[in-house]
This record gives C-alpha cells, structure tokens and sequence, in this order.
C-alpha cells in the first residue's frame, strides 16, 4: 500500500474529530455545560482538521463572530496548503 494512503486516512480521522469536536462545544454552549477550550480546538485545525472545522463553524454558526477563529483557521488553512504544495514540488 503506498505510503500516501496513511496521509489520507489521517486527514480523514482528524477531520472527522473536527467535526465531532466542533458540533460538542455549539451543543455545550446551548446547554451551558462545561466548553471545549479555543487552543484546543484550534491545535485539531493547525493538525489537519482545518477545513472541516472552518466549514463546521460555518454551517452551524459557531464562532463565527470570533476573530481569532475566523482569521486563525483560514490562515492555517494557507500555510498548510503552502507546506503541501512545498512537499509535492519536492517529489
């Protein structure tokens, strides 16, 4: 199996977990139960998780007035993007 598959299937899980992730911490601020904290939620972005999480917050209007978020995650949106673009010049 080539070893780009392990990529995939990472970016798939850790997209997954954003989702999850994201949809808790919107239904524990409508319940005023205990949050997910922001690093958090950003680490999973800045670890692969960007674009499900930034599309998540979006469709279910969660942090969306939130600057560190809405400017934060598009920007490691590009930076990940220059980093795989980087990488397959490379190969």
């Amino acid at each position: 199996m080539p070893t780009y598959i392990y990529l995939i299937y990472y970016l798939i899980i850790i997209n997954f977990i954003a989702v999850i992730v994201t949809v808790i911490d919107k239904y524990n601020a409508k319940k005023h139960r205990s949050r997910i904290p922001e690093n958090v939620l950003l680490l999973i972005s800045a670890l692969g998780g960007s674009v499900f999480m930034l599309l998540t917050m979006y469709a279910i209007h969660h942090k969306t007035q939130h600057k560190k978020f809405m400017y934060g995650i598009p920007a490691i949106i590009t930076v990940q993007l220059f980093t795989l673009y980087y990488i397959l010049r490379t190969f």
